[in-house]
């Protein structure tokens, strides 16, 4: 049976997501007043990851663990095997595994940075340096730790916050040659690519890039690594986008894209929507490289840390990863509020791509200097106007260099992240009036600074305090307009 995309055209025309689930299962949710709103975003030093979830009405903040469960995953965690070694449920796992990435060998951990871990300590040194199509905070902090350095070489329009290119994940394969070049393959322990590119909107890459990016490898003895975290949504976008792929199943592409890999790591927390992760290859070598530190980091190898519970779902989830239905229907909710955000000249990272929904700060408050962090003023502003929760993806997600300033990020993005199969399409119209009211009203939005900054990955713990009393004129402006309606 051909798979089918969760849209539907409406008898007028109009492109319409629909559901294609239904929901069995809820949890009750509460909208506050605003006044309570700007007491909580104070409390929590103006940083979205240090909130409380009673206090959020829609919870954006991530898709990382937060997708909700099928019937088939919830019933799965039943038969689960407690077995400390030899689990039944592993057996399962790696079955799935095999038929969903065609890998061999499955090295289960606790979580997708557990993976950048172990793959760190294993293959990167003092002075190398690894090519990736964008950065991941987590990867680079991982990879920097050893000693080594990242290069991002994207394609000139990566970066572009208004585009048409289907593929802004790509490699830039003639900077990636002029890179080897200049530096010699010795120096490059492998190349990565994420599927899909989480801090420039969750674009993308196509196989054809992939596949050029294969033959660099090859020709240079250099190993190519996957993070399939979003290869679901990749894949998606593959048969969406690119034309010899257009009557190709989901598992075709799957295999296809795993197919030109040395070693494949995953977050189970978004790609089958449990908790856990993992490292796969058919590479022998590398497997026996990499296990020795998965018992000493994570657990033995039939659990990585994982409880078996987590084990079973992460199995049925990842089979569901082939189905486009699923896979489909959180890209679907994205491109109906990009589109409908750019129509209204609201800036907003085109072409729609995965993860989420990513809005141009510096568009939006282009009065608010980068340095006073113009992403993570307008996640403060747009909770405050709507209790919903987004995560900055901008400077304070970047670091300091060495004489302490702020290394600026290259895009500035607030970004509200699609779980899969979480919210209604009412919630996302919500979303998408509150932020044509803060458009229109984003003048009254400042800048914020740090109170108290984390050395490492300051985004999670670090609290800030506004430049001036704008929080505060924001919220008199929305109750103006709103009065006591939430």
């Amino acid at each position: 049976m051909k798979d089918k995309s969760p849209v539907i055209k409406l008898a007028g025309g109009e492109q319409f997501p629909i559901e294609l689930h239904k929901v069995r299962t809820v949890q009750k949710l509460q909208l506050k007043p605003i006044e309570e709103r700007l007491e909580a975003i104070k409390a929590a030093g103006y940083n979205s990851f240090l909130m409380s979830t009673r206090d959020i009405f829609l919870d954006m903040l991530t898709d990382s663990g937060t997708n909700a469960m099928s019937d088939q995953q919830v019933s799965s965690m039943l038969q689960a095997d407690d077995a400390y070694a030899g689990s039944q449920s592993f057996d399962r796992a790696k079955k799935a595994v095999r038929d969903v990435f065609n890998t061999k060998y499955f090295l289960p951990v606790h979580q997708g940075r557990a993976a950048e871990h172990i793959i760190a300590q294993a293959f990167v040194k003092q002075g190398h340096i690894v090519p990736m199509n964008y950065h991941f905070t987590t990867t680079k902090a991982h990879f920097e730790l050893p000693g080594g350095s990242i290069d991002e070489i994207f394609t000139d329009e990566g970066l572009k916050i208004k585009s048409t290119c289907p593929f802004k994940g790509n490699i830039d394969i003639s900077k990636l040659r002029a890179l080897i070049k200049k530096h010699g393959a010795d120096k490059f322990p492998f190349i990565r690519m994420e599927a899909s590119t989480n801090l420039i909107g969750g674009q993308p890459f196509s196989i054809a890039n992939m596949r050029q990016v294969r033959k660099v490898c090859d020709q240079h003895d250099i190993m190519l690594v996957l993070d399939a975290s979003l290869i679901g949504e990749n894949a998606y976008f593959v048969k969406q986008r690119e034309k010899a792929f257009k009557n190709k199943t989901i598992a075709e592409i799957l295999h296809t894209l795993c197919d030109l890999a040395d070693l494949i790591y995953f977050s189970s927390r978004k790609v089958s929507s449990t908790r856990g992760g993992g490292i796969c290859t058919n590479n022998v070598k590398l497997y026996d490289k990499l296990k020795d530190m998965v018992i000493l980091y994570e657990g033995f190898l039939t659990y990585g840390g994982m409880s078996v519970r987590e084990i079973e779902a992460m199995a049925v989830g990842l089979r569901e990863t082939q189905d486009e239905t699923v896979i489909g229907q959180s890209p679907s909710f994205i491109k109906y509020l990009v589109e409908w955000l750019d129509a209204r000249g609201i800036p907003v990272v085109t072409p729609p791509g995965g993860l989420g929904v990513h809005v141009d700060a510096k568009g939006f408050l282009p009065h608010v200097p980068q340095k006073e962090y113009p992403a993570g003023a307008l996640i403060a502003a747009f909770y405050l106007v709507s209790g919903v929760r987004g995560m900055e993806r901008g400077t304070i997600s970047s670091v300091r260099d060495d004489s302490g300033e702020d290394v600026l990020a290259d895009v500035e993005l607030m970004r509200l992240a699609m779980p899969r199969r979480v919210f209604t399409l009412s919630q996302i119209k919500y979303v998408a009036d509150r932020l044509q009211w803060l458009y229109k009203n984003r003048k009254l939005v400042g800048g914020l600074k740090f109170e108290y900054e984390p050395t490492v990955l300051r985004f999670f713990l670090g609290r800030l305090i506004p430049t001036s009393d704008w929080p505060e004129k924001l919220a008199a402006k929305y109750k103006k307009d709103f009065g006591d309606s939430l």
